[in-house]
């Protein structure tokens, strides 16, 4: 008898106590658990709470669209694909994406699918991201729009897919959204884009919190 297809498995430990250790008011919190292992040991665990993010890989003629924005917690300026945070509550993931590539890039979209749904570091933060794959890419008709902070006058820049896939296995791109999408395109291409999901696939995954700023109560 042949095996199950791969799957990652939903489960849940019992938790005894819980505290939030930290509410920035700002996008994450910090909450500590103390959890009961199978052996009835119990151990704490503290996780960075997390609202999630979607991404873009916008791909047009064999290139695809990168902007390069300042991280300041590792101190690089990061070549990525277009993203944001899923902060608005209430918001479609699809719908947050579309508004990202044209808020970000000035760019829009009229085909678009699913490419790789992810947990960014599981052994410290529940964030989930979903990253799209972008095609029918046209610039924005729209003014542009006014942006602030580290997304103010952001680099934009199409590279041919090869060219980014070939710097992430040189190291010389490290954002993971970019690693991911950037691999999976490649192979979504070489596929003929078969077996692409649709954009509104189900995404179980997607964390209902809308952030620290916006949460207002205790996350769970």
């Amino acid at each position: 008898m042949a095996d199950a297809p791969i799957a990652d498995t939903p489960a849940s430990y019992k938790v005894v106590g819980s505290e939030v250790l930290l509410r920035t008011g700002r996008v994450i919190d910090i909450r500590s658990d103390q959890v009961v292992l199978p052996d009835g040991s119990t151990a704490t665990r503290d996780v960075v709470v997390h609202p999630g993010a979607v991404g873009i890989i916008a791909l047009d003629d064999g290139k695809v669209l990168m902007v390069q924005q300042y991280r300041h917690t590792v101190g690089q300026l990061l070549w990525e694909p277009p993203a944001g945070l899923l902060d608005e509550p209430g918001e479609d993931p699809l719908v947050a994406a579309q508004r990202e590539l044209f808020e970000e890039a000035h760019h829009r979209a009229d085909r678009w699918d699913v490419l790789v749904d992810a947990f960014t570091s599981p052994g410290m933060t529940d964030e989930a991201i979903r990253i799209y794959l972008a095609r029918a890419v046209r610039p924005a008709e729209e003014p542009r729009y006014e942006a602030t902070e580290e997304e103010r006058d952001m680099p934009v820049r199409w590279v041919p897919l090869e060219e980014a896939v070939a710097a992430v296995l040189a190291g010389r791109l490290h954002n993971p959204m970019a690693v991911m999408g950037l691999l999976a395109a490649q192979h979504a291409r070489d596929a003929g884009f078969r077996n692409l999901r649709p954009a509104d696939a189900v995404w179980p995954q997607m964390s209902p919190w809308p952030g620290s700023k916006r949460a207002g109560t205790r996350p769970s």
